[in-house]
């Protein structure tokens, strides 16, 4: 997964909507090509829950809980994530900073994971790959 990220400052309320609505989520956040997000909750006030459940079509699928701790309109996302495969992992810290930087819009993400175990788990899945699909697939809707 891509450390940071840049697009047109023009855009960086696109983005961070990108990251907390559902209608957008689902359309960038799939992982490799083939998989769907029939399922996406995305309650944005700070306490409340997030969901996302992904499929590939062919009977493989997984799903995401958490809740968001901090908003920051256009500037700062922080979320508690647990990814279920099948067990839930040990709670995932997530920040997302989107900056103005010259002409563009540098986006960091931070992902602080509980210990070395539960970091092979999630690259086992692929995940990374998944996530720069994701990026990829983000940076063309801009």
């Amino acid at each position: 997964m891509p450390p940071s990220l840049r697009w047109p400052t023009r855009h960086v309320g696109r983005v961070y909507r990108a990251h907390t609505e559902p209608r957008l989520i689902q359309k960038w956040l799939l992982g490799p090509d083939g998989w769907t997000m029939p399922v996406c909750v995305s309650e944005a006030p700070p306490g409340r829950k997030i969901r996302y459940e992904w499929t590939d079509g062919k009977g493989a699928g997984f799903h995401l809980t958490g809740e968001y701790l901090e908003l920051v309109p256009f500037s700062r996302i922080v979320h508690v994530e647990r990814m279920h495969l099948p067990d839930p992992t040990p709670d995932n810290h997530v920040e997302t900073m989107l900056h103005p930087d010259g002409t563009g819009t540098l986006m960091t993400m931070r992902m602080t994971l509980p210990d070395t175990e539960t970091r092979a788990a999630m690259l086992a899945t692929g995940m990374e790959h998944g996530m720069e699909a994701s990026y990829v697939r983000l940076e063309t809707m801009f």
